[in-house]
C-alpha cells in the first residue's frame, strides 16, 4: 500500500538558520491559522525556555494540508547537545529539508545531523534560507553543500537533491536564486514530488516503532511512533516488545489514539500506516519499544543512540542556607526526577554512586546538562552540582582517549591572533582556515575539555563578534594537560550578610559576583581573584564608628557594579574543588570544604 495522501518529513539544520521561523510560515500558508488570527512568532517553541533561549530543545510535531495531501512536520533541534532528539525523530520520517543559512553555509550540527539523514538513506531537499540578508552568499552555497554531501559519501540519487532558495520570514521560496518568490508553494510541491509517499502492507500484523515519549499527569506515559505496518484502532489488544530483548514481552491495550491536525492533537479511532500517533495507555512503554499484534510479536531494530561526553555529578544541597527557598531537598525527590527525565531523554545516563545523596548524570554536553539543572530549579528543586568532567575511553592497546570537538569558529580578522593563541593553549590544532568576507572562518579540532570555561572568553577577546559553534568528532588519544582556568576565587570569610563597607574593601581585590545585602556563608565564592590563588575576604564587615569625625571620612562609598552569572557562567567558572548550588531563586557557588581553616589544613598538608 502507497499512501499518496500523506508525507512524512523532518527539518533540520544548525542551530539559528531559521527552522522553526520556517515553520510558522508553512503553517500560515498551509491553513492552519485564520486570517485574523493572532499567531506568536516562533509557535513551535512552546516550552518557556525555549522562548526565552530563542532556541529548539524538544523535536516537535505539526501538520499541514496542501492540495489534499497531509504534510507531517517534525521541527528539530540545531544545537549540538540535543542531537538525540534528532537521531529519534529521524525514524518517523522518508525525507528531510536541509536547511542552511545563505550567509553562514554548512556548520557544525549541519554535518552531523545530515550525516545521520544519510545513512538512514532519506531523501534530501536543500534549502537555502534567509536569502535576504546582506551578507548572503548564494553563489557559494550550493557549492559547499554539494561539497559536504560528497564528504558524507552521498548516493547519486542524493547528490542530485533539489535546491530551493528560501526567505522563512517573509514565507517566500522559488527554485532558482535570481528569482524572487511569491510563497512557499514551489516548496510544497517539492515535498509533494520529491519525498517518497509512506509505504507498508496495510492488512498484515500491527508493526509501531516508539521513538518518543511524552507525560501527561491524566493518562500517564504517552507513546510517539510511526506505524511501519498494519492498523491501530483504541481499545486494540497489543503486544510491547523490547528491540534488546533484555525486557519480556507483555500485552497492553490501546486506551486512547491521537494525530496531529495543525498545532492540535485530534482523537481519532483508527490509523494506518505512515500515520504517526500518540498511544496512551501503556503504563511502562519507553522509546524503542515496538508495539505489534499479539498474534505476531516482532521487534523493530532501534537506531544506536551516540554516547554522551560529559558527565556532573548532582547530590543533595548540604549547604548553610539549604531547605530555604526549594520545595523538592530530598535525595529520594532528586533521584525520582532524574530517573523520570531518563523515560524523555534517551541521550541522558543516570548513575548511582557510592553516596546515597549524589548521582553521576552524563549528558552529551554542557548545554545539556544546564538545561536539566535549569528545568529542575524551575520544578522547585534544590542540589549542588559538580565541575563537568569528560568521558574518557580505553582502546585495545591500553591508551587513554579522549572526546574531540569540532569546533568552528567565525571572527573580525583583528581578532584571529588571540583566539589562535588561546586554542593553541588548549590543545586544539587547525584544520581549515579561510575569510569570509571581512571575516575569517577557522576550524579546529579540540579536546571537549578545552572548551569548559572558554566561551566568556571567547566573546572578550573578540568584542562580542564572534560566533563559535561545536559537534563532537570523534575520540583522540589524550592530548595532555590543559588549565581549566587561571583565576582564583573571593571566598567570604564568615556567615552574614554583606555590607557596602566590606564588599568596599573586597572589591580592591578582585571582580565580586554579590551586593550589598546578600546573604553570605563561611566558604562561598563571592567574586574572582585575577591570582591563580584563592583568597578569603570579609564582605561581613562593618565600619567601627567612633566619637570623631574627620573631613571626607563619611564620604559615600562606590562600589562597581557586580558581575552577575548566568547558570552557564556559574558551570564555566567552577572549579574542581567547588560546587555550585542551585535553588529555586539563587545560584551560590561555594567551595567542597567550607570551613577556612580546614582547608588550610588539607593544603599544608599537600604542601
Amino acid at each position: 500500500m502507497i499512501r499518496e495522501d500523506l508525507r512524512n518529513i523532518a527539518i533540520i539544520a544548525h542551530v539559528d538558520h531559521g527552522k522553526t521561523t520556517l515553520v510558522d510560515e508553512m503553517l500560515k500558508q498551509g491553513g492552519v491559522f485564520r486570517e485574523n488570527q493572532a499567531v506568536a512568532e516562533r509557535v513551535m517553541d512552546s516550552n518557556d525556555l525555549e522562548r526565552e533561549r530563542g532556541i529548539t530543545i524538544l523535536a516537535k510535531n505539526t501538520s499541514v494540508m496542501y492540495n489534499g495531501t497531509k504534510i507531517n512536520i517534525i521541527d528539530t533541534p540545531g544545537h549540538a547537545d540535543f542531537g538525540g532528539e534528532v537521531e529519534r525523530v529521524l525514524e518517523m520520517v522518508d525525507g528531510v529539508l536541509l536547511l542552511v543559512d545563505a550567509a553562514e553555509g554548512p556548520m557544525p550540527q549541519t554535518r552531523f545531523v545530515l550525516s545521520k539523514a544519510l545513512e538512514m538513506g532519506h531523501k534530501i531537499i536543500i534549502v537555502v534560507n534567509k536569502i535576504d540578508r546582506p551578507d548572503a552568499r548564494l553563489d557559494e552555497i550550493g557549492d559547499e553543500v554539494l561539497e559536504l554531501l560528497l564528504d558524507l559519501d552521498a548516493n547519486e540519487e542524493q547528490l542530485e537533491s533539489p535546491l530551493l532558495f528560501c526567505s522563512g520570514r517573509s514565507g517566500t521560496a522559488s527554485l532558482s536564486q535570481y528569482e524572487a518568490g511569491t510563497d512557499l508553494k514551489p516548496l510544497f510541491d517539492t515535498i509533494i514530488n520529491y519525498i517518497e509517499p509512506p509505504k507498508g502492507e496495510e492488512n498484515d500484523s500491527l508493526q509501531m516503532l516508539i521513538s518518543s515519549i511524552d507525560y501527561n499527569e491524566y493518562v500517564g506515559r504517552i507513546g510517539i511512533g510511526r506505524i511501519v505496518r498494519g492498523k491501530i484502532a483504541v481499545n486494540q489488544q497489543v503486544t510491547v516488545c523490547d528491540y534488546t530483548g533484555s525486557k519480556k514481552n507483555y500485552n497492553a491495550k490501546i486506551v486512547s489514539l491521537l494525530q496531529i491536525q495543525g498545532l492540535n492533537r485530534v482523537p481519532v479511532q483508527e490509523a494506518q500506516v505512515g500515520d504517526i500517533v500518540w498511544i496512551s495507555g501503556i503504563e511502562n512503554i519507553t522509546i524503542g519499544d515496538t508495539i505489534c499484534a499479539t498474534d505476531n510479536p516482532d521487534p523493530l531494530p532501534f537506531v544506536k543512540i551516540s554516547e554522551p561526553t560529559v558527565e556532573m555529578t548532582f547530590s543533595v544541597n548540604d549547604s548553610p542556607f539549604a531547605g530555604r527557598e526549594g520545595k523538592f531537598v530530598t535525595s529520594r525527590q532528586l533521584r525520582e526526577r532524574l530517573f523520570r527525565e531518563l523515560l524523555k531523554d534517551v541521550s541522558l545516563r543516570v548513575e548511582e554512586t557510592e553516596s546515597t545523596d549524589a548521582f553521576r548524570v552524563a549528558g552529551r554536553g554542557e548545554m545539556h546538562l544546564s538545561i536539566l539543572i535549569e528545568n529542575m530549579r524551575r520544578e522547585g528543586y534544590e542540589l549542588g552540582v559538580s565541575t563537568p568532567r569528560v568521558l574518557y575511553r580505553t582502546d585495545e592497546n591500553g591508551r587513554r582517549l579522549e572526546p574531540i570537538e569540532r569546533l568552528v569558529i567565525d571572527v573580525p580578522e583583528d581578532c584571529v591572533g588571540s583566539v589562535m593563541e588561546k586554542i593553541g593553549t588548549r590543545k586544539g590544532d587547525m584544520v581549515d582556515m579561510h575569510p569570509q568576507g571581512s571575516r575569517m572562518r577557522i576550524e579546529f579540532l579540540i579536546p571537549a575539555r578545552g572548551l569548559f570555561g572558554y566561551k566568556s572568553e571567547f566573546l572578550t577577546d573578540t568584542k562580542g563578534e564572534g560566533i563559535m559553534s561545536h559537534v563532537f568528532d570523534g575520540y583522540q588519544p589524550y592530548k595532555g594537560d590543559i588549565e581549566r582556568r587561571n583565576t582564583g576565587s573571593l571566598i567570604s570569610f564568615e556567615t552574614g550578610e554583606a555590607v557596602t563597607y566590606g564588599l568596599y574593601n573586597a572589591q580592591e581585590r578582585g571582580q565580586l559576583f554579590i551586593t550589598s545585602g546578600t546573604p553570605v556563608y563561611e566558604g562561598m565564592v563571592v567574586g574572582a581573584s585575577p591570582k591563580t590563588e584563592d583568597l578569603v575576604v570579609n564582605v561581613c564587615k562593618k565600619k567601627h564608628l567612633t566619637n570623631t569625625r574627620a573631613s571626607g571620612s563619611d564620604d559615600a562609598l562606590r562600589l562597581v557594579p557586580p558581575r552577575v552569572l548566568s547558570l552557564e557562567d556559574c558551570l564555566e567558572f567552577l572549579a574542581d574543588d567547588e560546587l555550585l548550588e542551585v535553588t529555586p531563586e539563587s545560584l551560590r557557588i561555594r567551595k567542597r570544604v567550607l570551613s577556612n581553616t580546614q582547608r588550610a589544613k588539607e593544603r599544608g598538608k599537600k604542601a
